[in-house]
């Protein structure tokens, strides 16, 4: 089985993303043929869309995702997929090392005892639970927007890179037989 068959296995089809109550309101727009067709610029701004919502917001990745790929016409199940960057596993790794990027970038210390004692009310009198996790937001929110934005440039230039290097490879098979 080739690689491109199974990614197909796992891409949501036409109808399940039809089918879905949350993008019901796209059901006029994700009509276009365009929006299924497998080509490099359209695969690569899907899975560019579905990494940069995937790391970018918690909750409701999937139907912000088809809807920037609807209005930028890409590949909608590449950017449907593509949004389970983040999961159960992944999820805690890349928001820590977001936040550390955000509190490197705007310059705010991790307090000693943000780690372990950011849980237990037990901790310092002096600062309570809500003010330590209130602490963690400007950073996080900082370090989240660069790393979706940088992965999701990254993620479309090595798509098309792959892509062009596929396409030239074969190109190159075909002539030399």
């Amino acid at each position: 089985m080739s690689l491109r068959e199974r990614i197909r296995r796992h891409m949501p089809t036409r109808d399940q993303i039809h089918g879905n109550r949350w993008l019901a309101w796209l059901g006029p727009w994700l009509h276009q043929p365009k929006l299924w067709h497998w080509s490099r610029r359209g695969v690569a701004m899907g899975v560019a869309l579905g990494v940069f919502f995937g790391l970018l917001t918690p909750i409701a990745q999937i139907p912000l995702s088809v809807a920037a790929a609807v209005i930028l016409r890409a590949n909608v199940p590449a950017a449907a997929a593509s949004t389970l960057i983040t999961n159960p596993l992944t999820f805690g790794p890349i928001y820590y090392g977001a936040y550390r990027l955000g509190a490197w970038v705007t310059g705010d210390t991790v307090p000693a005892n943000a780690t372990a004692s950011a849980i237990t009310p037990e901790s310092d009198g002096d600062v309570s639970l809500w003010q330590r996790i209130a602490a963690l937001g400007k950073p996080l929110l900082v370090g989240v927007s660069i790393t979706a934005a940088l992965m999701g440039l990254v993620t479309y230039g090595l798509i098309t890179l792959i892509w062009r290097w596929r396409t030239l490879s074969k190109r190159r098979n075909r002539t030399r037989s």
